[in-house]
């Protein structure tokens, strides 16, 4: 399994980024794919989570409301579209493929990783 994320960048607060991740040699037991982000000096923190199989969506409290989380037809690219970022957003976001979405927000729930895309908002 491989995850490539993409899509971030720089941006002013109150504005929009999509991230991207495409993943190839996929299982059909990996049902959930996941964003993370992890800040220097903190946490891997759970953004938001898809259940592959049925458009389920999960979201942190942080970005409910103004992050929303998607997937393509083909279920080989998932989205993570922000909106009316903060400062607080800032951090590198890491694309994540696991199982089941039951603990979505645990990064020990997911075995496969992308290599991450730096999110600067300032």
């Amino acid at each position: 399994v491989q995850l490539v994320e993409s899509g971030g960048g720089s941006v002013q607060a109150g504005g929009s980024l999509r991230l991207s991740c495409t993943h190839s040699g996929y299982t059909s037991s990996r049902h959930c794919m996941g964003w993370f982000r992890q800040a220097p000096g903190k946490e891997r923190e759970g953004v938001a989570a898809i259940y592959r199989h049925g458009d389920f969506t999960y979201y942190g409290d942080s970005v409910r409301g103004r992050f929303t989380i998607a997937q393509d037809n083909a279920k080989t690219t998932a989205y993570l579209q922000m909106t009316s970022l903060k400062p607080e957003d800032s951090a590198m976001y890491f694309c994540a493929a696991g199982q089941t979405c039951g603990n979505w927000w645990k990064a020990s729930e997911f075995g496969y990783w992308g290599q991450g895309t730096q999110v600067t908002v300032s």
